[in-house]
C-alpha cells in the first residue's frame, strides 16, 4: 500500500506516477511517428509478437502499454490498493530502463533515434517516482 489517505505525500506521488504516465504516451506517439520497429530489432521483435503486420503490432502494443498505465494511475495509485506500490516501483524501473536504453542507443547511432527525445524525461521522472517511493516508504 501507498500508505494511509492522510498521508502527506501520497498526493506527489499520484501526480508524479500520473505525469509519468503521460510523458510514457507521448514517448509512444514519438517512437510510431519516428517508425521505431523498422530501425529497433528489439521493437521489430515485441511488434511482431503481437501481429504479422510490424507497424500495426507495435501501435497496438504502445497503446496496451498506456491504456495499463491509465489504468494503474486512476485504480491501484490513486485508491492506495495494496499492490499500488509495488505497480508504481515496476513503472519506475521499466521506465527508468526505457530512458536509458534510448539514451544508449542513440549514443551508438550517433543521432536521433525514435524515442530519444522524450526518453530523458521518462528517465527523470523514474528516478523522481523511486525517491518519493523510498520516501514514503521511510515514513511508514
Amino acid at each position: 500500500m501507498l500508505g494511509t489517505p492522510a498521508h502527506h505525500s501520497l498526493p506527489r506521488i499520484h501526480k508524479t506516477f500520473g505525469v509519468l504516465v503521460f510523458v510514457q504516451a507521448v514517448h509512444s506517439v514519438e517512437e510510431c511517428w519516428g517508425r521505431l520497429w523498422e530501425s529497433y530489432p528489439p521493437a521489430r521483435l515485441v511488434a511482431e509478437t503481437i501481429s504479422a503486420d510490424p507497424g500495426r503490432g507495435f501501435v497496438m502494443g504502445n497503446v496496451l502499454v498506456v491504456a495499463f498505465g491509465v489504468w494503474c494511475y486512476f485504480w491501484p495509485v490513486r485508491r492506495n490498493w495494496s499492490g499500488a506500490r509495488m505497480l508504481a516501483w515496476g513503472w519506475a524501473a521499466i521506465e527508468a530502463i526505457n530512458g536509458i536504453s534510448h539514451s544508449l542507443w542513440a549514443f551508438r547511432e550517433g543521432g536521433y533515434t525514435p524515442g530519444v527525445a522524450t526518453a530523458p524525461a521518462l528517465l527523470a521522472l523514474a528516478i523522481y517516482l523511486a525517491i518519493q517511493l523510498r520516501q514514503a516508504r521511510a515514513k511508514d
